[in-house]
């Protein structure tokens, strides 16, 4: 990413603070008002939950519900992370540090319990496993609440659209509904601006390497990452894989000859320069236009998923495929 522009672009929707807080009673008799803007009710992945305020202690599974949650200015209800699998924006390393890490992979239910929660937002859906106890029946059982990314509630495609409404749903059950549309207009206008500059050019073929030897690993049409090429002025050369992800033949990549290959980066895989090692080196590709011209452009996995970073990624990726658009 970008370190400089994305900074500086965060640092003008950036709100620090804890958001909306609790109100008091007034007296000794009767309960406490709800909080201004509460009750709300959201339906997460068909579980219905209402908040009689916000959450205050929050474990984010996973890095990009930590960085949105950082985004919206909520570092100060923040109690524990868990599984960073990326370099985290230059704009939020400061306090993504200040905060416990629980764990480098997925936490234990336990670990998760002792950082004391009220709420747990999980990324992928590997964060509620029911196989490793961590269900969101036995969070609710524990009396915590919890979401999951909308990404992965069995939508059959994820769009940038899925972006905006997961933050404005964050910013609605924090009580910070207006941090949320600033930063919504913040992130929009970025994408437009992009694609007006590479409005009219023609489109690229990209090709999009997750991992894999024997065969690619891939975006398939119903990935975010598709429609971040799209935006960025390219064409997911396996945008018919009728999946988010799926894997395809190293034939089936060559007869399709993309010019440029997006290699996505993240912990636990191999490194950048191995899978550039890696593609260099096998003689079924060489004629491949982007393998023969060397065309790489490298995206952290994060930027791919419902967060913060995929508008950002955008404009990454139509620098690398219209550079001339960007001079």
């Amino acid at each position: 990413m970008r370190a400089a522009a994305l900074a500086l672009a965060l640092s003008g929707v950036l709100l620090t603070g804890c958001g909306t807080s609790p109100s008091t009673a007034s007296g000794p008799k009767g309960p406490a008002p709800a909080a201004k803007g509460f009750p709300v009710t959201v339906d997460n992945c068909g579980t219905r939950t209402t908040y009689d305020k916000p959450p205050s202690r929050v474990v984010t599974i996973h890095q990009h519900p930590a960085e949105l949650m950082l985004a919206l200015g909520l570092k100060n209800r923040m109690v524990g992370t868990a599984f960073p699998d990326s370099d985290v924006l230059p704009a939020f390393r400061k306090d993504f540090a200040a905060i416990p890490e629980l764990a480098r992979k997925e936490p234990s239910f336990e670990s998760v319990l002792d950082a004391e929660p009220d709420f747990v937002y999980g990324g992928y859906a590997s964060a509620f496993s029911e196989n490793e106890g961590r269900s969101r029946k036995a969070f609710a059982d524990a009396g915590i609440d919890t979401y999951l990314n909308r990404e992965y509630c069995g939508k059959k495609k994820v769009s940038m659209t899925d972006t905006y409404d997961e933050i404005r749903a964050i910013g609605s059950l924090f009580g910070v509904p207006e941090r949320a549309d600033a930063l919504v207009a913040d992130l929009r206008g970025r994408v437009a601006k992009t694609t007006e500059a590479v409005e009219g050019a023609p489109s690229v073929p990209v090709f999009v390497y997750d991992s894999g030897d024997k065969s690619a690993f891939t975006a398939g049409g119903k990935s975010l990452g598709t429609e971040v090429i799209r935006l960025a002025g390219g064409a997911n050369v396996f945008a018919d894989l009728d999946d988010v992800f799926g894997d395809v033949s190293w034939e089936q990549v060559v007869a399709r000859k993309p010019e440029v290959i997006a290699i996505y980066d993240y912990a636990g895989a191999d490194s950048v320069e191995r899978k550039k090692e890696f593609l260099l080196s096998q003689p079924a590709l060489a004629e491949v236009p982007a393998v023969r011209n060397k065309r790489f452009v490298v995206l952290p996995l994060t930027a791919t998923l419902v967060g913060v970073r995929a508008p950002y990624a955008v404009e990454d990726l139509a620098r690398g495929l219209h550079p001339e658009r960007f001079r």
